[in-house]
């Protein structure tokens, strides 16, 4: 079935296009914009190619504006194959069809998350490489985070910020202090500040949009924010206050995987929090951890396919790493290449995608977060929680400190671009 997409001027004319489509009975489906149609970073809406007239007249008729109507072209990518005798001859079809712009099934992404090839490891790293400069090209866009309070109402059974761990001491920041260190990170150049913390619902709707209002007002940010599950109203406070991102991750789109690592989470909750957030506008996050217990390469394959399915804008994957009094305290670790191999094949499923190097990767090897950037990733989170808070944010045990100057350096190191906003620093 053919499809068009339309790209709208403004996020709320988007939302506006999208609810008016909806209701007059057109399917539609939200995405990630590719670079060729607009901006990277935005939404559009994607309708069947029978219904374009109709759905012109609706947005005609609604007043929303937008850029334009094109045909959906399958995004193809030449030269993402190196000739390779050792590559065996199905693995190289599926990276042929991934050139083509054809999609992967379920049972041929887990073909290729599977492989144990050592050819086919290279390639497939190396492919996703190339696949990201095609889509988001050399610049890799550098982000700070400040992790504000590790109170957390849930009892994920990986995370040290359960609320079980009696061991862990305890912090919030005060309001004026998350935005004292978004001033800081502003003076710096860094565009867009990530507030993080555990479900923590002593920062209330108000209080979350007073922070929201004063950083919007004193520093023009983008604001991401990474507060667990809200309830649709005060997600739509928030993003009324100014907020731009919202990252809530799904962990593993596998139920069963799911519910062993979040004893006390619904999964159609989250994944309603999820499409609430799509709804309000907001530019998505979500991911997974790679390595939970019971995970395997489809349960992973599962993974990237709800990532698309849900039209998520940024993409998180990490290595499980355990983390100190929890029931997963124990565990092994996740695996560094499966990690690699799900960074390169989320960016040949996804394309158009932001893909962070992750801080797990940082922590699991030396050269994680170099290894994640060479295999498809596009961003770096920097760490900006204050100095006396930070080692208490025990999401893992022993987590790397990523700074602005080990992020810079390493981009550097290989041959990347930096983005124009960032100030240098010695």
């Amino acid at each position: 079935m053919s499809e068009h997409i339309i790209v709208c001027s403004t996020t709320s004319n988007m939302l506006k296009g999208e609810k008016a489509l909806r209701k007059s009975g057109i399917p539609v489906r939200l995405i990630p914009t590719p670079k060729r149609y607009g901006k990277l970073c935005t939404t559009s809406i994607v309708i069947p190619s029978e219904m374009k007239s109709y759905a012109e007249a609706i947005l005609q008729k609604e007043k929303v504006e937008y850029t334009g109507i094109y045909e959906l072209e399958p995004f193809r990518a030449d030269g993402l194959l190196p000739e390779d005798k050792k590559i065996g001859e199905d693995f190289a079809a599926l990276i042929k069809k991934i050139e083509s712009g054809e999609d992967l099934t379920l049972k041929e992404i887990e073909r290729l998350l599977a492989t144990e090839n050592p050819a086919e490891i290279e390639a497939l790293l190396a492919a996703g490489d190339r696949m990201r400069q095609k889509t988001v090209g050399d610049v890799v866009d550098i982000r700070g985070a400040v992790e504000f309070s590790n109170h957390c109402r849930k009892n994920c059974n990986y995370c040290g910020l359960r609320r079980s761990n009696i061991s862990l001491p305890r912090y919030r920041m005060m309001p004026h202090e998350i935005v004292e260190a978004a001033v800081e990170m502003r003076k710096l150049g860094i565009s867009t500040v990530i507030l993080q913390s555990g479900e923590d619902l002593w920062y209330t709707e108000e209080k979350m949009v007073n922070i929201i209002r004063s950083i919007k007002r004193e520093t023009g940010m983008r604001i991401t924010l990474s507060l667990g599950e809200r309830p649709r109203h005060e997600l739509e406070a928030f993003r009324k206050a100014g907020a731009n991102n919202y990252l809530l991750k799904i962990e593993s789109a596998n139920r069963k995987i799911f519910e062993l690592a979040h004893p006390d989470d619904d999964y159609d909750a989250r994944v309603k929090n999820i499409r609430d957030l799509k709804e309000l506008g907001y530019i998505t996050g979500s991911g997974c951890i790679v390595g939970l217990p019971g995970q395997r390469p489809e349960h992973l394959a599962e993974d990237i396919l709800f990532l698309k399915e849900m039209g998520i804008n940024m993409v998180g994957i990490g290595p499980f790493l355990p983390a100190r009094n929890t029931p997963f305290e124990n565990m092994p670790p996740g695996d560094v290449l499966m990690s690699l191999k799900m960074v390169a094949v989320a960016r040949l499923v996804l394309k158009h995608v932001f893909i962070p190097s992750t801080t797990a990767m940082a922590t699991i090897s030396p050269d994680g977060q170099k290894k994640g950037l060479l295999s498809g990733a596009n961003v770096i989170m920097v760490n900006f929680t204050p100095l006396r808070y930070r080692k208490a944010y025990e999401i893992y045990s022993n987590k790397a400190v990523v700074t602005l100057k080990s992020a810079v350096d390493l981009v550097k190191s290989i041959g990347r671009k930096l983005p124009p906003y960032i100030k240098e620093i010695e």
